[in-house]
């Protein structure tokens, strides 16, 4: 039976782990933007990991049960309450017919994943249930949870109450946040002082964040190397011909204010990218705050290949501990 919603949060939507396979078409892979948080929720109610669960940003939603269901909240700290009686973040907890799910203050994070055994059980769309707002692709009817949308759920599979990750596992970003930056294919249309200045500044994320991509300000303005507009570009010296954005990529339209690309982003344009922020630290983005202090840091392969091998071993650590 479904799940009501009485109350849909600042921005709730239904996300996977996305739809990878079309960003030629110019189709964003969508999915939780802390895929991490998404895999342990899901793993916590007896979910598969890339189960349908819902996202909320800042202001969680209000969800009334209509049969019995476990249900666990992971990524941001923002407490989850049943008949208005607290429960445990990151720790699976049964939820009973009739029976209402709330949510406290946000204390630190951005974005929590709730999942309910079963999984949220919406039509697939290419291949995803994740919610594509700006496409009104995928989720529910395409946009985020509205009161009075009824949220149906799939057969649960067997799983306790009370299972919890324990804290060590349960990532941290420190502050300021750091992001580790590959650069890449146009790092020389900055002259060196810009390219020092860049990891050494401290920027801070701007209001302007959300599922397509993160702005930062506060750092110095970057100096491009003098040149002759190539055809197609535009005068800006931040503007390229038309080019590919790889997933994660770091782009400065004018030279002012990074902005890094993230699952909603669209998939190529005309401004110049100087390097990509490396996927182990993409689910840190998603929960950041605007005037989050945060350092750009520099990496190369290797040490951006050696990143990704310790994010896959914290995910077999978290399978272990959640088996």
């Amino acid at each position: 039976m479904p799940t009501k919603v009485i109350a849909g949060g600042l921005a709730t939507t239904i996300q996977d782990l996305g739809r990878p396979g079309y960003y030629h078409l110019g189709i964003p892979i969508s999915g939780a933007m802390d895929r991490f948080a998404l895999r342990a929720a899901n793993r916590l109610v007896g979910n598969d990991e890339g189960a349908a669960a819902l996202e909320a940003v800042f202001i969680g939603p209000e969800l009334e049960f209509t049969e019995d269901a476990l249900v666990a909240v992971t990524g941001a700290e923002m407490t989850p309450k049943v008949d208005g009686d607290e429960q445990a973040t990151w720790t699976a907890f049964p939820v009973k017919a009739g029976q209402v799910l709330s949510f406290d203050f946000l204390r630190a994070g951005a974005r929590a994943y709730i999942a309910i055994s079963g999984g949220i059980d919406v039509p697939m769309a290419l291949g995803s249930r994740s919610t594509y707002a700006i496409g009104a692709l995928g989720g529910f009817e395409g946009r985020a949870i509205q009161p009075g949308d009824l949220l149906p759920l799939g057969k649960a599979a067997p799983a306790r109450a009370g299972k919890s990750l324990p804290e060590a596992l349960r990532r941290g970003s420190g502050s300021p946040v750091e992001l580790r930056v590959l650069p890449g294919l146009y790092w020389h249309r900055i002259v060196e002082a810009s390219q020092k200045s860049f990891f050494d500044d401290t920027w801070k994320v701007a209001p302007e964040c959300d599922r397509m991509g993160y702005r930062f300000r506060s750092g110095k303005a970057l100096e491009f190397v003098p040149r002759e507009p190539p055809f197609g570009a535009g005068s800006d010296p931040s503007n390229i011909t038309d080019a590919c954005y790889p997933y994660g990529s770091v782009q400065v339209p004018g030279g002012t204010e990074p902005i890094v690309l993230h699952r909603d982003a669209v998939s190529g344009g005309g401004y110049f990218m100087l390097g990509t922020v490396i996927s182990a630290d993409m689910d840190l983005i998603g929960q950041m705050q605007p005037h989050t202090p945060t350092r750009f840091v520099k990496v190369d392969m290797d040490e951006a290949l050696a990143a990704r091998h310790d994010r896959q071993r914290m995910l077999d650590r978290m399978r272990e501990a959640l088996a």
